[in-house]
């Protein structure tokens, strides 16, 4: 079985003045940072994402309010984990399918991959998914 999802939990800096967050690439997340996106006034009945990475991997952190994310691999194992708090991320290798739901109006997902953006490795239909997942075990 592939790791679906790991927890990360950033250090919180910051003083009487507020917080501060510092994230490293290759040393708070797993990987150097490529590209940098995020989501936000989402619709709370919307879902986001659904979709797999042949090639990249994500850290995804609500830096304000809350969503729900839902990986799974396509053979049978699958979570939910609950974003709220700006010091905790989840960490998705390649090849793990996700989706984003639940948005409080507030929600802001701030989202770090190691690759820079490539529509040819987006796999977007969940049937393909599962078909390319059962020829991995084999």
């Amino acid at each position: 079985m592939s790791e679906l999802y790991r927890m990360l939990a950033f250090r919180e800096l910051g003083d009487e003045r507020g917080n501060l967050i510092a994230i490293e690439g290759g040393q708070d997340i797993p990987f150097e940072i490529q590209r940098i996106f995020y989501m936000y006034g989402t619709d709370e009945t919307m879902v986001r994402g659904q979709h797999a990475n042949r090639n990249s991997q994500f850290v995804l952190v609500n830096v304000s309010g809350a969503s729900t994310i839902r990986v799974c691999d396509g053979l049978g194992q699958e979570a939910e984990v609950r974003l709220d708090q700006p010091r905790t991320a989840i960490y998705i290798p390649r090849m793990i399918w996700k989706e984003m739901k639940d948005f409080s109006r507030d929600s802001v997902i701030l989202c770090l991959t190691d690759t820079h953006y490539d529509p040819d490795e987006y796999i977007r239909d969940y049937e393909v998914y599962k078909q390319e997942m059962q020829k991995l075990v084999k």
